[in-house]
């Protein structure tokens, strides 16, 4: 009899749903700084003479913005190390609950920098949100990816980028000057995330505690079962168990994975290298320096409303990550990964001739318009969501908090990078800078190609059991049994 491959439960969408919320957050706070720029430099610059009596000068005052900008991607690095110490020793559940502090005292700090005048405050608090945020890339992948069965992972694991980009879009509409974007509103734009954090630990006691991490980390085969029966909503979960009990009998004769056992052991270096280069993809892809150039290129063309077309933007970041996520499961990870990758670089050498051409005929205008909802388009396929949730699936429950910490440092790292190194290669290479993105695009698309396996359909245990083979195994669905480690479970 074919095996069952779970389903959909409002429980399972609500648990899954409230995790989002931190990606929520992380998309926020890393869009809502931008709209509000020569408003917040005023109040930088009104605070130092309110202080000294004289006007800060304008290197001080760059200094200090791009700090309030970089700062944020720096407290991402270290959130995002502290995730394996978090999560096994607090629970998914309990320690994005618990980090959520981060996100009050950071937010509350933004918020009222203006009453206290005071723009530490909200560099401070940039750098809380950040430890938040960074946090936030590691758990809630983690979390979401135990909770889901087999069929519905990378479906539901495509649900961290959309709430990312729908956290964008929310910040680019509420940073407009009409809504929050203005003198009076600003402080309120930057403290909406303690709003956001209020209803997730509203909510997060509701859910469930990852059924993975309380059978084979806190040793509670009964609490297991009774959270996946309401997960799957059967009484049937026996071939999760099973499962799971394999892991932990495999976890048993394992030491303890550190950062550099990672690097270290043979069956986790393959993967984590893997691992660390889809982060790179995605960082690398040039997806920020396409957004860095929207507006400017929707004013050269004329757009009546240049930056209402840069929301336009938003929305095809959020409506494409959608299709991700409906097609996820039939077209599998590693297809989706090579189509966003392959149509970036088309896009990204498009973009350049027209970049460059544009001031010859007006038509090349528009060209570089589509090239920019193109790019975007494809890279929510792809890089957007698949890096995110696809490293959770390449390791078993031991290693998987230490790899989520490595792999999600090196996005922030990148991430860091190219907000710091991007100006100065646009200002050297003009339209040009987009054929080194392109350069980068070509060469992540031959290492997916040849390196990078499909975990469509299989279970954490044949993918990490099967890693360095040639060829991972048959899925389960497509099988009447299970194979692990010798052991037959029968299904049903």
């Amino acid at each position: 009899m074919e095996p069952k491959k779970g389903k959909l439960t409002c429980y399972l969408a609500f648990s899954v749903l409230v995790a989002a919320i931190g990606s929520l957050q992380f998309g926020y706070n890393t869009g809502v700084i931008n709209a509000p720029e020569e408003i917040m430099k005023a109040f930088y610059n009104e605070t130092y003479i309110h202080r000294y009596g004289t006007p800060m000068s304008s290197s001080m005052l760059t200094s200090l913005w791009s700090l309030s900008v970089a700062i944020f991607s720096v407290g991402g690095m270290f959130g995002s190390l502290s995730v394996g110490l978090l999560a096994n020793r607090f629970g998914r559940r309990n320690a994005m609950l618990l980090t959520n502090v981060a996100a009050l005292v950071g937010g509350a700090l933004m918020a009222l920098a203006k009453v206290a005048w005071s723009f530490e405050m909200v560099i401070i608090g940039r750098f809380i949100i950040g430890l938040y945020s960074g946090t936030c890339t590691g758990l809630v992948p983690m979390y979401i990816g135990e909770l889901s069965p087999t069929a519905y992972r990378g479906a539901l694991g495509t649900l961290n980028q959309l709430g990312i980009v729908i956290g964008i879009l929310i910040a680019q509409i509420f940073g407009l000057e009409v809504i929050l974007g203005s003198v009076t509103f600003w402080p309120l734009l930057l403290g909406i995330t303690v709003f956001l954090s209020i209803i997730q630990c509203a909510l997060l006691p509701f859910c469930v505690e990852s059924p993975r991490y309380l059978l084979i980390m806190k040793n509670e085969p009964e609490k297991a079962e009774i959270i996946l029966k309401r997960l799957r909503g059967t009484e049937d979960v026996a071939s999760d168990l099973e499962e799971m009990k394999e892991e932990g009998r495999r976890m048993a004769q394992e030491k303890p994975v550190s950062f550099l056992e990672l690097f270290r052991a043979k069956q986790f270096r393959q993967p984590i290298f893997i691992a660390i280069v889809l982060q790179l993809s995605q960082q690398l892809s040039g997806i920020n320096a396409v957004f860095y150039y929207s507006t400017s290129i929707f004013k050269d063309a004329n757009v009546p409303n240049p930056i209402g077309a840069t929301i336009g933007a938003g929305v095809v970041n959020v409506v494409f990550t959608v299709v991700s996520l409906l097609i996820v499961e039939r077209a599998g990870r590693r297809t989706l990964h090579l189509t966003g990758l392959g149509g970036m670089a088309v896009f990204a050498l498009i973009m350049t001739i027209a970049l460059k051409l544009e001031m010859q005929a007006e038509a090349w205008r528009y060209v570089s318009i589509v090239a920019i909802f193109g790019f975007v388009a494809l890279f929510e396929i792809g890089p957007g969501p698949i890096p995110w949730f696809i490293v959770a699936e390449f390791f078993s429950q031991g290693p998987r908090p230490a790899a989520m910490a490595v792999s999600s440092c090196c996005n922030w790292t990148a991430n860091f990078l190219v907000g710091m190194l991007f100006p100065y290669a646009a200002k050297g290479c003009g339209p040009y800078v987009f054929l080194i993105f392109m350069g980068f695009l070509i060469i992540f698309f031959i290492f997916t190609f040849f390196k990078v396996p499909e975990t469509k359909g299989r279970t954490f245990e044949e993918i990490t059991q099967n890693f360095n083979k040639k060829t991972l195994p048959e899925p389960s669905s497509k099988r009447n049994s299970v194979e692990l480690t010798g052991v037959k479970v029968p299904m049903e």
